[in-house]
């Protein structure tokens, strides 16, 4: 088999493709969800799957590959060959993602001067070492070796770095050694691209400007979308990332075919979870940690549940699959002719006298309009306030045959006996459908009482339809040939599933359907519909009978198992037995790939008061104890501060850090997590946002301001000798102190979070700030001023597991402090609704991980946005079942339940035959 290129499109074996792509990553699910997910990936019309490969879970430990179970990649890919589904796989070796280092293995931060995503001889000899064992993987299952994988990608949105002459010769050397390790498929990069490959795009919105880019780099290879943002990622503590709703998907999705992309994939499709410590850390404010569901608001949720967005995928790849000879051949369209109602947007595609127009409603409520196409037909659609919908103008459909319409054409099968095309339109809306034969057109208007129609001639009929809740099936002769058209509204659409399997291609009428490893055919059916199935015999109709249907769950009221008789051990902090040093150490440096790490220092005071703690260098939140006590929390990283009040005398002072992700994108990757810095008492600690000057003005930068052209910002700062001072926060560059520039390594004032030590640039007295004026309001951009007099150590740094318990009852009274808190309970799968889905709701909780089984299922934070965590059914015993909730706070369960997804009180039902009616 064979792929090829041109400016038009990818060919495989011959054949123009439309790549309709959903974007899954095997490692964040269970192996035993694959199918259930890729199954449902190409039942909403996607063609490929694209994957990273996160060299993290394959090389946990150094020099120990793991290739099997739900990290068996190769069985994934090859499940994806079983489906009839090709693979763009993208093996890094940095992948981003959201996911911890960005794929790099913790251990590779523990290696000296290692430099990443750049020609550094030591970098790349790890990095060839892991594509010694993954590329083989991918290499053999290449579709000119017989397999199913098209496109490797190279690196990963490299062009987010700055580009250098270092830069572009890692991108060489990484090309050439995928080359050199037998990858023979085109290789393709994203963002920022390396000679002798294919540079794609990533983007949610603006197509045609990025489509345009692409032209001017690259004008004779295919222009394909590597990441369509479906939705975005979740932090904790932030708001749910709901924005990007289905209207605006539908959107976005035709305004990108309109531009001329030849290849979608959408990203994500399915996003899953991050199990573990798989969670990453990315740009913005200091605090911007993954939350442990990776949802993403994708078309598939993290239950892999179907959702509206969905729907609209299918719809849209349904659309391109029957449309992709004509979008692969097709030109931009000159739509300056074309007459149209006011308040349209119109853009369009051309092939001879074939034209595809994309028309978008700029009003703010649902409207009619009117548009004027050929021979001064003119053709009424409805659109909903701000939609987008193709206008079909004379699309050839088959031989002699043309369709004019407002809508979707979903489907076009070719059977022996009959052509069958399946069109959509809006909800509660008419559709005007026009249909042009080149020789005859034969149709019986008595038996269609609810169809208006108008004989334009005798090979032109005009259908005015309505979108009626139940699919109508019209019958006619084109040529000699039978036509069925079968009509759909915007909520049988959803229910269209081209099925491609012995009952059927095509059933109408269920909400979901599912195809077992059997190839068992299920489908969740629409009680208020009749279902249509369609195959190359007939399309017909079928009522939801016991005689049609083996049903296989009733849903006879099962019970989500009760979460009772927990169990409760305190966490010991007064006697930790970790190892003493002179200094706190980060999780790499103490050789711990993440968890939590508590450091213990002894602290005299001659007298009781109030003293400021001061962290120089900590990347994860810290829990501050004194004497075994919560005194506070230190959310800001970087650098972090507390103000506590101590007593007299000898005082325990402990922070209990929680690794909550490394960096997987950013232009500092491998920063040390934890504690990896002084530590200071009696420290001071200044907000630098306020008492700045802008000529004759002052500016607050915690406010929103109004900036000219003038952007350098001034101020003055009185220091005292012998100080070590910290800015950190929002810093903008240029900086300087004095007249001296301050330098930040790999500054991006995208990335909205730095750290600089002032020390060498400030004298005694005062000091000249000036800024560059980036945004306001900002989080935070403050001083740390410290004394190294009062300097704090030696350390005591123990791992959460090394720490002693002590048993208590979960019913007694909450005591405070870290707690385990443990219960069991029964799951039996025989006595379970079929594709049944659980979940844990933490109500009451603090901050911690979950384990179910002795697996960590991930952290959890009771700040939001998170609120129920996946139990994954496969990581359940059919039988007796641990589960574990390590809190900070020792906060007790009285609250925490199991329960069903909504999806799971669905009847399902094995769809066997259908009766005639």
């Amino acid at each position: 088999m064979t792929i090829q290129y041109d400016n038009k499109s990818f060919v495989i074996d011959g054949k123009r493709v439309f790549l309709n792509s959903a974007a899954i990553h095997y490692f964040r699910m269970p192996k035993e969800e694959w199918r259930d997910v890729l199954t449902k990936a190409k039942l909403a019309g996607m063609n490929c799957i694209d994957t990273y490969f996160a060299w993290n879970v394959h090389e946990a430990e150094e020099g120990s590959f793991n290739f099997e179970g739900d990290y068996d990649c190769g069985a994934f890919i090859d499940l994806c060959a079983e489906l009839g589904l090709w693979v763009i796989a993208r093996p890094g070796p940095f992948i981003c993602a959201e996911w911890d280092f960005g794929g790099y293995p913790w251990w590779l931060s523990t290696k000296e001067n290692m430099q990443y995503r750049i020609d550094h001889e030591e970098h790349l000899r790890y990095v060839f070492r892991y594509f010694d064992q993954l590329l083989p993987i991918i290499s053999s299952r290449q579709l000119t070796k017989g397999g199913n994988v098209i496109l490797v990608q190279v690196e990963n949105e490299y062009g987010y770095l700055a580009e250098s002459e270092r830069g572009k010769n890692y991108m060489r050397l990484l090309r050439d050694g995928m080359l050199a390790r037998g990858i023979e498929v085109p290789l393709i990069t994203c963002v920022g691209g390396a000679e002798e490959t294919i540079e794609c795009a990533n983007f949610w919105s603006g197509a045609k400007h990025h489509y345009n880019q692409l032209v001017t780099k690259q004008p004779d290879t295919p222009k394909l979308v590597t990441e369509f943002w479906t939705g975005w990622f979740e932090h904790w503590g932030g708001s749910a990332a709901l924005q990007k709703t289905e209207l605006l998907y539908e959107n976005r999705m035709l305004e990108t075919i309109a531009a001329g992309f030849d290849g979608i994939n959408h990203y994500m499709f399915y996003g899953g979870t991050n199990f573990g410590s798989y969670g990453g850390r990315t740009v913005g404010s200091s605090d911007i940690f993954m939350i442990t569901s990776y949802d993403y608001d994708a078309p598939l949720n993290e239950y892999g549940r179907t959702t509206e967005k969905y729907y609209s995928a299918k719809k849209l790849s349904q659309f391109t699959g029957v449309m992709s000879s004509f979008l692969l051949e097709s030109q931009e369209a000159d739509v300056s002719s074309i007459k149209a109602s006011g308040g349209l947007a119109i853009a369009g595609l051309q092939m001879d006298e074939q034209r595809l127009l994309f028309v978008e409603n700029k009003k703010e409520e649902r409207d009619s309009f009117f548009i004027t196409l050929h021979d001064e037909l003119t053709l009424p659609i409805t659109l909903e306030a701000g939609q987008m919908i193709p206008v079909l103008n004379r699309i050839n459909v088959m031989d002699g045959l043309s369709l004019t319409m407002g809508g979707y054409l979903i489907g076009n099968e070719s059977y022996a006996n009959r052509q069958v095309l399946i069109i959509s339109g809006g909800k509660g809306q008419r559709l005007s459908v026009l249909l042009e034969a080149v020789d005859e057109l034969e149709w019986t208007a008595s038996d269609y009482p609810s169809v208006r129609y108008t004989w334009h001639n005798e090979r032109q009929l005009l259908l005015d339809l309505y979108s009626f809740e139940e699919p109508q099936l019209i019958t006619m002769k084109v040529n000699g040939r039978l036509v069925e058209l079968v009509v759909l509204n915007a909520e049988s659409t959803k229910q269209a599933w081209r099925v491609s399997h012995s009952t059927a291609d095509w059933i109408i009428g269920c909400k979901d359907i599912s195809i077992t490893a059997e190839g068992v055919l299920e489908g969740a059916q629409d009680d208020s519909r009749t279902t249509l199935y369609i195959d190359e015999q007939s399309s017909s109709f079928s009522y939801n009978s016991p005689a049609s249907l083996s049903s296989r769950n009733t849903m006879t009221q099962a019970e989500v198992p009760q979460l009772t008789s927990w169990s409760s051990s305190q966490v010991m902090l007064s006697s930790p037995c970790g190892i003493v040093l002179q200094r706190p150490v980060g999780f790499a440096e103490f050789g711990q790939e993440a968890g939590y790490l508590l450091y213990s220092h002894e602290l005299h005071c001659d007298h009781a008061g109030e003293t400021t703690i001061a962290i120089s260098a900590l990347q994860d939140p810290v829990r501050v104890y004194v004497n075994g006590k919560e005194q506070g929390f230190i959310r800001d990283v970087g650098a972090g501060s507390i103000r506590l009040q101590l007593p007299q005398g000898r005082n325990q002072l402990q922070f209990l850090v929680q690794h909550m992700g490394r960096l997987n994108f950013s232009p500092y990757l491998g920063e040390e997590k934890g504690i990896s810095g002084a530590v200071y008492k009696d420290a001071d600690v200044v907000d630098f946002r306020s008492g700045w000057q802008l000529e004759n003005a002052m500016v607050d930068l915690s406010q929103v301001n109004a900036v000219g052209d003038t952007k350098t910002l001034k101020k003055t700062w009185h220091m005292e000798a012998g100080k070590r001072v910290l800015l950190v926060g929002a810093i903008s560059l240029p900086l300087k102190i004095n007249g001296v520039n301050v330098e930040l390594e790999g500054y991006a004032n995208w990335f909205k979070f730095h750290t600089a030590d002032l020390t060498s640039y400030l004298q005694a007295g005062s000091n000249a700030f000036e800024m560059e004026y980036v945004a306001s309001p900002i989080d935070r951009l403050q001083l740390i001023v410290c004394d190294e007099q009062h300097r704090l150590d030696p350390w005591q740094v123990v791992s959460l597991g090394d720490l002693q318990v002590s048993e208590r009852s979960a019913s007694s009274q909450q005591k405070g402090g870290p707690a385990w808190q443990r219960c069991s309970f029964t799951w039996s799968q025989a006595d379970m609704p079929t594709h049944a889905r659980l979940k844990l709701r933490l109500t009451g909780m603090s901050k911690g991980f979950i384990r179910l089984n002795g697996r960590n299922l991930g952290r959890y934070w009771q700040v939001g946005p998170q609120e129920d965590y996946k139990l994954p059914l496969a990581w359940l015993n059919d039988g007796i079942n641990t589960l574990e909730l390590f809190d900070e706070q020792g906060r007790l369960p009285h609250r925490v339940k199991l329960l069903f997804d909504n999806h799971t009180s669905m009847p399902w039902t094995e769809l066997k035959s259908h009766v005639l009616i």
